[in-house]
């Protein structure tokens, strides 16, 4: 059993150690390798077994072929395609359109799973999660591979968030562990007595993932769930269900016993629909947007009080404060706020500035932006890749004929339709300047490459504008003033906070050092992952009394 806890952190100990020419050999060889599997079926995977929605043709010779158009690929009434944000001609593979009736039945599987998985010993489940992050960690540029086509994040982001799965995973068996499965002593009320408090499972829990970190968050929120006795019906988002299933197959390999981890790709009117609507589903964790997660959650809980983890997104500032280091300011707000395109609940989509320096440091942030570069994933120089999906390409157009309309575009403001990037969802990151400061951009997630900025009268208004969102997810400050900075902890509304962040204002919560947890709008629980707190939300007491 683990007794110790570090982070994986795969990129930056290659740098220290000179290996930068083999993590790049590594991943390439890999992207080369999961090329060859592109067009494959993907099953729904239920109590173990493969479940196909529809049983029609399938053309399986067209696996390694670039697709021009839809037309080119057979699939059934029950199946979607899952193609690559990067060159919409890459068909990733076909998955499932999962319905209800798979849904209810991955439930009951659960559910009758969950009567021996609960008994199952801490220390056994400790021994298999701990395996699936070994496991994790021996594939993780295979993995990254994937991410890259299937979502677009660059080589960078890909393998941060496999690491990011193999952190969470190993920490949850740690703080499990330390707390030997949350098994109490305690006091006596009288001496003939003798009583203990014990966390026990709640039962089947839906788990609903989103896009953006299609391997962290979604192993992170199962392995809190799982790892605590409970049983998961797993749905992916429907633009990232590869890296759900891979995560399931890794599970299977470290010894989760079948019915415990349940894998159905589908809609969210259809599958999450279901897991919402379902009286046997005893918790949700979900990570989404705002209006869909506060929708499932009064439904899900108005019938009856049970846990409903959500984080629900943000819209997150940085202050630039007169005193601060505006390189260093500038460097930590371009990676936070344009990088994986702002598709980050922690982008940074804000920034106020001391009118004092901010002629200056427009410039300095304006000629980083434009510096960055934009192109394929999977291209070894490529810092912005696309966008998920056409909703987020034609939401970008909609936001930047907003801002051209009602303030001035510093930098950026278009979309990219260059050369091979035709096929794919890419824009340029954008800066708007001389909006109203209560305007919707400064106000609503747009979960794109857009970052708004103003000029402040310093930091006291500086945080009353920061704090005047519904949400409170993340918040950074850059200032050399050790009291400005006390000032912004004392007084920010936000979960997750940073103080002269360069590798990122917003952005790069570790596990184990930064739990990611939001306030107000932003989550539901007040506990954050890869955080101290985190398992026991997946828990319910029970106290314990003998009598001698």
């Amino acid at each position: 059993m683990a007794s110790k806890f570090e982070n994986e952190n795969t990129w930056l100990k290659a740098s220290k150690s000179g290996q930068t020419s083999e993590f790049h050999r590594k991943y390439e060889e890999s992207i080369e390798k999961v090329r060859e599997q592109f067009g494959k079926r993907y099953p729904n995977l239920i109590n173990g077994e493969e479940i196909y929605s529809n049983e029609g043709e399938f053309e399986e010779e067209k696996a390694q072929v670039l697709f021009e158009s839809k037309d080119d690929v057979h699939v059934g009434e029950g199946e979607f395609e899952n193609r690559s944000p990067n060159d919409k001609r890459l068909l990733i593979g076909i998955f499932q359109k999962g319905t209800k009736k798979d849904t209810s039945n991955a439930i009951e599987a659960a559910l009758k799973a969950f009567d021996q998985w609960r008994k199952v010993s801490y220390k056994e489940r400790i021994t298999i999660f701990s395996r699936a992050a070994d496991i994790f960690s021996e594939r993780k540029y295979e993995l990254a591979a994937w991410m890259s086509f299937e979502n677009g994040k660059n080589r960078f982001e890909a393998i941060a968030d496999v690491d990011e799965t193999i952190d969470l995973t190993r920490y949850y068996c740690l703080i499990l562990g330390n707390e030997k499965g949350f098994d109490k002593k305690m006091g006596k009320a009288i001496p003939e007595e003798e009583t203990r408090s014990i966390l026990k499972p709640y039962g089947v829990w839906g788990v609903i993932s989103p896009f953006n970190f299609p391997l962290a968050i979604a192993t992170g929120m199962s392995v809190g769930a799982l790892i605590t006795g409970n049983t998961v019906v797993f749905k992916p988002s429907s633009d990232t269900p590869l890296m759900g299933f891979m995560l399931y197959k890794v599970l299977k390999h470290a010894g989760l016993p079948k019915g415990v981890f349940n894998y159905v790709s589908g809609q969210g009117n259809t599958v999450g629909e279901e897991i919402v609507e379902n009286p046997n589903v005893g918790g949700i964790i979900f990570t989404g947007s705002k209006e869909v997660g506060l929708s499932a959650y009064s439904r899900f809980i108005g019938k009856f009080p049970r846990p409903f983890i959500a984080e629900l997104g943000g819209k997150n500032p940085v202050i630039v404060s007169s005193k601060a280091d505006l390189e260093n300011a500038a460097e930590g707000i371009v990676r936070a706020a344009f990088g994986y395109g702002g598709q980050k609940c922690s982008a940074t989509s804000r920034v106020y500035i001391d009118k004092k320096i901010k002629n200056k440091f427009v410039e300095i942030l304006k000629s980083k932006t434009e510096r960055l570069p934009i192109g394929n994933s999977i291209n070894k120089d490529s810092f912005l890749g696309p966008l998920i999906n056409e909703k987020a390409y034609r939401n970008f157009q909609s936001y930047a004929e907003i801002a051209f309309k009602d303030g001035c575009i510093v930098t950026g403001g278009h979309i990219i339709k260059k050369g091979d990037l035709k096929y794919g969802f890419y824009v340029e990151p954008t800066i708007v300047n001389s909006l109203p400061k209560n305007h919707r951009l400064f106000k609503e997630e747009l979960f794109v490459p857009i970052l708004c900025i103003v000029e402040i009268n310093g930091i006291e208004e500086g945080i009353k504008l920061a704090n005047n969102v519904d949400y409170g997810l993340t918040a950074g400050i850059f200032t050399q003033d050790v009291t400005e900075g006390q000032k912004f902890l004392d007084d920010i509304d936000s979960g997750v906070v940073y103080i002269n962040r360069k590798m990122g204002a917003t952005t790069g919560a570790m596990a184990g050092s930064q739990p990611f947890v939001g306030w107000k709008m932003s989550g539901t629980s007040g506990k954050g992952a890869g955080g101290l707190y985190y398992l026991q939300q997946f828990l319910r007491e029970q106290s314990q009394t003998k009598y001698s």
